[in-house]
């Protein structure tokens, strides 16, 4: 975020708090043009939000306001100065649904616990579809008002340019265009007067307390079918349902929704497939574009999960339409021995960064994609620094180390955080991902955070195939200043 957004959105948020500013903290990049920043004051904390897309925010700020109002679980808007582009939001903290499935889900079970978040999930997702949708400023919608043709359109053309084309999957390009008026028409069949949130996935759903959900990233609404929302929460990629909990998540799904609305489930099911497969080509779409064509490798891990997905659907889809050059397209992908590859090859060993830090200066930024991790608090241990003798030393002196080592507090700290830790580990090694961050804090940032990170470090380097980076945030102001 460029400094003058931060300042200007300083000012709003102390106009608007009549509240003194103690901190800014820049939040990580998102997939968005949006830049946004955690705003600490003395009475209460936000999230300040930068976008240079005027009708994107007047359709974000409207519809949270409409959503608030029939008591969904969205940021409260609390200033906004349109003319500068930012607006200051409820902060629902830093957990996703994604981020917290990473660390849950352990083993090959999935956890009761993470079915219950995705069922709470689910009858919210109901009532946006059913309920919060009434009275909704609908002509604040952007781009469009409604998931019609020329959306559907548009989305199967990203799918074709960005990664049919660059992939080098072979189709014929006519044949494949009458293929797609076929399949929209088809999509178009069922009931699509409900509020479709066009990006319903485990990313724009945040946990509070690591278990009550709330909702972001909205301003893509528009009216649209049920099934299209579904597909997108079941089937996306990197969260990696298994099929069995799929299933059973879809059945929940309709009999919740079957309390509240007559549907044919025959009907529903048919057409169901027909929207995960266009949500799957949208998704593939993005990853083409960021992957293929922007050159952003980490894009192209997610290939593996859709194809396999893609693979999956292709034998349940059913569709009673024909459209033979689409089908022909989507059996080629899901079956490139080139993509695999092309994707095993995107693949990067973990990096793990691990900070120790003052306080006083505040958590440390992950500037990673995946924006993960720990942050652990050093400061129930017994501290060196209260003595002379070590006054002037650090974590990684030998007087500090035996201190450490004769006072068994560290010891008694150390052996969770490692446990701790290593699920993450085994999870993002397993899952592909690219960065893990772990912060140790205390007041000073020099004895017991320096010497957790080092012995952190030292012990991930010698049990896992990973990359280590260790940095001791105060070390280094120190160093620059002299």
């Amino acid at each position: 975020m460029k400094e003058e957004n931060k300042k200007a959105l300083v000012r709003l948020y102390e106009n608007w708090g009549n509240d003194t500013v103690t901190k800014v903290i820049e939040l990580p990049p998102s997939g968005s043009a949006r830049t946004y920043c955690r705003i600490v004051g003395d009475k209460m904390t936000v999230l300040g939000v930068h976008n240079e897309d005027y009708k994107e925010n007047v359709a974000f700020i409207s519809f949270s306001k409409h959503f608030k109002q029939e008591g969904m679980l969205v940021p409260e808007i609390y200033a906004e100065d349109l003319d500068n582009s930012i607006y200051l939001i409820e902060d629902f903290g830093g957990e996703t649904l994604f981020e917290h499935l990473l660390v849950t889900r352990v083993s090959d079970e999935y956890p009761v616990e993470l079915k219950e978040i995705y069922q709470h999930v689910l009858r919210d997702l109901i009532q946006f579809q059913l309920y919060a949708r009434q009275n909704l400023p609908y002509e604040n919608c952007y781009p469009r008002a409604k998931f019609d043709k020329q959306s559907m359109l548009w989305d199967l053309h990203y799918f074709k340019y960005y990664f049919l084309k660059l992939a080098q999957i072979p189709f014929d390009e006519q044949l494949l265009e009458d293929d797609f008026q076929r399949f929209a028409d088809y999509l178009l069949e069922a009931e699509h007067d409900f509020f479709m949130y066009r990006d319903f996935q485990s990313r724009n759903i945040m946990l509070i307390d690591g278990k009550k959900p709330a909702y972001i990233d909205y301003q893509g609404g528009r009216k649209g079918a049920l099934q299209y929302d579904l597909a997108s929460l079941l089937y996306d990629a990197k969260a990696d349902i298994p099929e069995e909990v799929r299933e059973e998540l879809f059945e929940y799904y309709l009999n919740e929704l079957q309390k509240e609305k007559q549907i044919d489930a025959d009907a529903f099911r048919k057409h169901y497939y027909g929207y995960v497969l266009i949500r799957i080509m949208q998704a593939m779409g993005a990853y083409g574009f960021r992957g293929f064509y922007e050159k952003k490798e980490h894009f192209l891990k997610s290939i593996p999960y859709a194809m396999g997905n893609l693979k999956r659907v292709l034998q349940k889809a059913d569709l009673p339409i024909k459209v033979p050059q689409l089908l022909k397209a989507l059996d080629a992908v899901a079956n490139s021995k080139r993509l695999l590859k092309i994707a095993q090859d995107a693949q990067v060993k973990l990096q793990v960064e691990i900070n120790s830090f003052s306080y006083k200066r505040g958590i440390p930024m992950d500037k990673s994609e995946n924006g993960g991790g720990f942050v652990f608090d050093c400061r129930a241990v017994h501290n060196p620094g209260r003595y002379e003798q070590y006054k002037n030393l650090t974590g990684k002196d030998p007087e500090v180390i035996a201190f450490f080592k004769e006072h068994k507090g560290m010891d008694r700290f150390l052996k969770p955080v490692k446990k701790l830790v290593e699920m993450s580990v085994k999870r993002y090694i397993k899952r592909s991902f690219t960065n893990l961050q772990v912060n140790f804090g205390c007041t000073g940032g020099r004895h017991r955070s320096v010497y957790a990170a080092e012995h952190l470090a030292n012990f991930l380097e010698k049990k896992y195939d990973i990359r280590v980076k260790v940095r001791h945030i105060e070390r280094e102001i120190e160093e620059n200043a002299n």
